[in-house]
Protein backbone atom coordinates (compact mmCIF):
# COMPACT_ATOMS: atom_id res chain seq x y z
CA UNK A 1 0.00 0.00 0.00
CA UNK A 2 2.86 2.64 0.91
CA UNK A 3 4.83 1.60 -1.80
CA UNK A 4 1.13 2.30 -4.47
CA UNK A 5 1.03 5.76 -2.48
CA UNK A 6 5.12 6.76 -2.74
CA UNK A 7 4.65 5.95 -6.89
CA UNK A 8 1.45 7.83 -7.07
CA UNK A 9 2.84 10.96 -5.30
CA UNK A 10 5.87 10.72 -7.45
CA UNK A 11 3.65 10.55 -10.22
CA UNK A 12 1.03 13.41 -9.57
CA UNK A 13 4.23 15.74 -8.21
CA UNK A 14 6.46 15.82 -11.94
CA UNK A 15 5.15 17.85 -14.32
CA UNK A 16 3.11 16.92 -17.23
CA UNK A 17 5.51 16.39 -20.60
CA UNK A 18 3.59 18.60 -23.32
CA UNK A 19 4.17 17.60 -26.28
CA UNK A 20 3.63 19.93 -30.09
CA UNK A 21 1.71 18.43 -32.39
CA UNK A 22 2.30 19.61 -36.14
CA UNK A 23 0.03 17.72 -37.95
CA UNK A 24 -2.82 18.59 -41.00
CA UNK A 25 -6.49 16.90 -41.59
CA UNK A 26 -4.72 16.39 -45.07
CA UNK A 27 -1.63 14.34 -43.61
CA UNK A 28 -1.68 10.82 -43.97
CA UNK A 29 0.99 9.98 -42.00
CA UNK A 30 -0.66 11.69 -39.20
CA UNK A 31 -3.84 9.50 -39.59
CA UNK A 32 -1.86 6.48 -39.52
CA UNK A 33 -0.16 7.61 -35.92
CA UNK A 34 -3.08 9.04 -34.11
CA UNK A 35 -4.45 6.42 -31.96
CA UNK A 36 -0.79 5.12 -31.26
CA UNK A 37 0.14 8.88 -30.66
CA UNK A 38 -2.78 8.71 -27.90
CA UNK A 39 -1.33 5.83 -26.45
CA UNK A 40 1.76 7.11 -25.91
CA UNK A 41 0.42 10.40 -24.42
CA UNK A 42 -2.14 8.40 -21.82
CA UNK A 43 0.52 6.14 -20.74
CA UNK A 44 3.08 8.95 -20.16
CA UNK A 45 0.16 11.34 -18.41
CA UNK A 46 1.25 14.10 -21.46
CA UNK A 47 -0.52 17.28 -22.93
CA UNK A 48 -0.79 17.68 -26.82
CA UNK A 49 -0.03 21.00 -28.12
CA UNK A 50 -2.23 20.69 -30.96
CA UNK A 51 -0.78 22.97 -34.31
CA UNK A 52 -2.61 22.50 -36.99
CA UNK A 53 -0.83 23.21 -40.59
CA UNK A 54 -1.16 24.23 -44.05
CA UNK A 55 0.59 20.93 -44.91
CA UNK A 56 1.55 21.35 -48.80
CA UNK A 57 3.06 25.09 -47.68
CA UNK A 58 5.31 23.15 -45.05
CA UNK A 59 6.16 20.82 -48.16
CA UNK A 60 7.41 23.41 -50.52
CA UNK A 61 9.67 25.17 -47.57
CA UNK A 62 10.85 21.84 -47.20
CA UNK A 63 11.51 21.15 -50.31
CA UNK A 64 9.40 17.99 -50.61
CA UNK A 65 7.09 17.65 -53.43
CA UNK A 66 2.50 16.68 -53.61
CA UNK A 67 2.23 13.01 -54.23
CA UNK A 68 1.82 13.28 -58.14
CA UNK A 69 5.01 15.44 -58.72
CA UNK A 70 7.01 12.73 -57.11
CA UNK A 71 9.25 10.20 -59.12
CA UNK A 72 7.23 6.80 -59.96
CA UNK A 73 9.03 4.79 -57.73
CA UNK A 74 8.31 6.77 -54.78
CA UNK A 75 4.51 6.91 -55.77
CA UNK A 76 4.53 3.30 -55.74
CA UNK A 77 6.31 2.52 -52.85
CA UNK A 78 4.34 4.76 -50.33
CA UNK A 79 1.11 2.41 -51.79
CA UNK A 80 3.47 -0.46 -50.23
CA UNK A 81 3.73 1.50 -47.54
CA UNK A 82 0.50 2.39 -46.89
CA UNK A 83 -0.95 -1.41 -46.94
CA UNK A 84 1.95 -2.34 -44.73
CA UNK A 85 0.86 0.44 -42.01
CA UNK A 86 -2.82 -0.08 -42.65
CA UNK A 87 -2.46 -4.06 -41.46
CA UNK A 88 0.35 -3.45 -38.89
CA UNK A 89 -1.78 -0.49 -37.07
CA UNK A 90 -5.65 -2.78 -37.95
CA UNK A 91 -7.12 0.49 -39.08
CA UNK A 92 -8.93 1.66 -41.89
CA UNK A 93 -7.01 3.23 -44.97
CA UNK A 94 -8.07 4.60 -48.55
CA UNK A 95 -5.21 4.53 -50.82
CA UNK A 96 -7.40 7.32 -52.90
CA UNK A 97 -9.32 9.06 -50.87
CA UNK A 98 -12.11 10.85 -52.86
CA UNK A 99 -11.70 14.38 -51.15
CA UNK A 100 -8.05 14.62 -51.44
CA UNK A 101 -6.70 16.96 -51.66
CA UNK A 102 -8.83 19.92 -50.30
CA UNK A 103 -9.08 23.45 -48.38
CA UNK A 104 -8.31 22.55 -44.49
CA UNK A 105 -8.70 25.62 -43.45
CA UNK A 106 -12.11 25.80 -42.26
CA UNK A 107 -11.63 22.68 -39.93
CA UNK A 108 -8.32 23.83 -38.84
CA UNK A 109 -9.76 26.94 -37.53
CA UNK A 110 -12.46 25.03 -36.10
CA UNK A 111 -10.21 23.36 -34.14
CA UNK A 112 -7.79 26.03 -33.09
CA UNK A 113 -11.12 28.05 -31.62
CA UNK A 114 -12.04 24.94 -29.57
CA UNK A 115 -8.36 24.85 -28.06
CA UNK A 116 -8.86 28.57 -27.18
CA UNK A 117 -12.37 27.65 -25.83
CA UNK A 118 -10.45 25.21 -23.30
CA UNK A 119 -11.79 21.97 -24.88
CA UNK A 120 -9.94 18.77 -25.68
CA UNK A 121 -9.69 18.27 -29.53
CA UNK A 122 -8.03 15.04 -29.51
CA UNK A 123 -11.36 13.16 -30.85
CA UNK A 124 -11.75 16.47 -33.30
CA UNK A 125 -8.47 15.83 -34.47
CA UNK A 126 -8.55 12.15 -34.84
CA UNK A 127 -12.13 12.48 -36.69
CA UNK A 128 -10.59 15.02 -38.96
CA UNK A 129 -7.60 12.32 -40.07
CA UNK A 130 -10.47 9.68 -40.32
CA UNK A 131 -12.79 11.43 -42.58
CA UNK A 132 -9.96 12.17 -45.37
CA UNK A 133 -8.29 8.64 -45.19
CA UNK A 134 -10.83 6.21 -44.04
CA UNK A 135 -14.64 7.56 -44.48
CA UNK A 136 -14.29 9.98 -47.74
CA UNK A 137 -15.92 12.75 -46.39
CA UNK A 138 -14.85 16.43 -47.29
CA UNK A 139 -13.43 18.13 -44.39
CA UNK A 140 -13.57 21.46 -46.22
CA UNK A 141 -17.61 21.03 -45.90
CA UNK A 142 -19.29 23.11 -43.26
CA UNK A 143 -22.16 20.59 -42.54
CA UNK A 144 -19.36 17.57 -42.38
CA UNK A 145 -16.73 19.56 -40.26
CA UNK A 146 -20.13 20.54 -37.53
CA UNK A 147 -20.55 16.99 -37.90
CA UNK A 148 -17.31 15.95 -36.83
CA UNK A 149 -17.20 18.28 -34.01
CA UNK A 150 -20.71 17.13 -32.69
CA UNK A 151 -19.46 13.82 -32.43
CA UNK A 152 -16.53 14.32 -31.01
CA UNK A 153 -18.12 16.10 -27.71
CA UNK A 154 -17.70 19.82 -28.84
CA UNK A 155 -20.60 22.64 -29.88
CA UNK A 156 -20.27 22.28 -34.23
CA UNK A 157 -22.28 25.39 -34.79
CA UNK A 158 -20.12 27.34 -32.26
CA UNK A 159 -17.03 26.49 -33.60
CA UNK A 160 -17.91 27.26 -37.19
CA UNK A 161 -18.81 30.94 -36.22
CA UNK A 162 -15.61 31.17 -33.96
CA UNK A 163 -13.34 30.16 -36.85
CA UNK A 164 -14.15 33.12 -38.60
CA UNK A 165 -13.09 35.32 -35.71
CA UNK A 166 -9.78 37.73 -36.96
CA UNK A 167 -7.89 36.12 -33.71
CA UNK A 168 -8.46 32.66 -35.06
CA UNK A 169 -7.45 33.34 -38.53
CA UNK A 170 -4.12 34.98 -37.23
CA UNK A 171 -3.44 31.88 -35.25
CA UNK A 172 -3.59 29.29 -38.22
CA UNK A 173 -1.29 31.79 -40.47
CA UNK A 174 1.04 32.44 -37.14
CA UNK A 175 1.41 28.43 -36.97
CA UNK A 176 2.46 27.63 -40.08
CA UNK A 177 4.70 30.21 -39.93
CA UNK A 178 5.90 28.72 -36.81
CA UNK A 179 6.42 25.17 -38.61
CA UNK A 180 8.69 26.20 -41.29
CA UNK A 181 10.83 28.79 -38.99
CA UNK A 182 11.19 25.68 -37.15
CA UNK A 183 11.98 23.16 -40.48
CA UNK A 184 8.77 21.28 -40.16
CA UNK A 185 8.88 19.70 -43.91
CA UNK A 186 5.87 17.47 -42.71
CA UNK A 187 3.61 15.90 -40.89
CA UNK A 188 3.28 14.55 -38.77
CA UNK A 189 6.21 16.75 -36.87
CA UNK A 190 6.31 16.05 -32.37
CA UNK A 191 8.49 18.01 -31.04
CA UNK A 192 9.04 17.40 -26.89
CA UNK A 193 11.84 19.65 -25.00
CA UNK A 194 12.31 21.40 -28.59
CA UNK A 195 13.27 17.44 -29.52
CA UNK A 196 12.16 16.93 -33.08
CA UNK A 197 10.25 13.75 -34.36
CA UNK A 198 9.15 13.57 -37.82
CA UNK A 199 6.90 10.75 -39.06
CA UNK A 200 4.25 8.52 -36.80
CA UNK A 201 7.26 5.77 -37.18
CA UNK A 202 8.95 7.67 -34.45
CA UNK A 203 6.57 7.27 -31.86
CA UNK A 204 8.81 4.75 -30.13
CA UNK A 205 11.59 6.88 -30.11
CA UNK A 206 9.40 10.24 -28.46
CA UNK A 207 8.35 8.02 -25.97
CA UNK A 208 11.43 7.02 -24.67
CA UNK A 209 12.76 10.42 -24.81
CA UNK A 210 10.41 11.21 -22.13
CA UNK A 211 10.48 8.15 -19.93
CA UNK A 212 14.31 8.34 -19.95
CA UNK A 213 14.38 12.09 -19.25
CA UNK A 214 17.08 12.18 -21.36
CA UNK A 215 18.99 15.29 -22.35
CA UNK A 216 16.66 16.39 -25.19
CA UNK A 217 18.95 15.74 -29.03
CA UNK A 218 18.14 18.90 -30.86
CA UNK A 219 18.30 20.54 -34.34
CA UNK A 220 22.27 21.25 -34.99
CA UNK A 221 24.26 23.99 -35.47
CA UNK A 222 24.21 25.54 -38.97
CA UNK A 223 28.24 24.73 -38.56
CA UNK A 224 27.22 21.07 -38.28
CA UNK A 225 25.86 21.01 -41.88
CA UNK A 226 29.35 21.54 -43.12
CA UNK A 227 31.70 18.35 -43.23
CA UNK A 228 34.99 20.70 -43.66
CA UNK A 229 34.21 22.55 -40.95
CA UNK A 230 32.25 20.07 -38.90
CA UNK A 231 35.42 17.89 -39.05
CA UNK A 232 37.51 20.43 -37.66
CA UNK A 233 35.24 21.01 -34.25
Amino acid sequence: GSRIAMTLIRYMSTPRPTIEYFFSFLSLWSYVGSLVFQDVVKRNNATIDFKPINLFDAFEAGGSKKVRERPVPRQAYRLVEMKRWRDRRGIPLTMWPKYYPVDTSLGHRMLLAAVQGGHDVTAFAHAGLKAVWADELNVADPATLIRLADVSGLNGQLLLKRAGDSTIKAREGELTREAMDRQVFGAPFYFYRGEPFWGQDRLDHLEQAIESRRAPILWPDPSELDPTTARKS
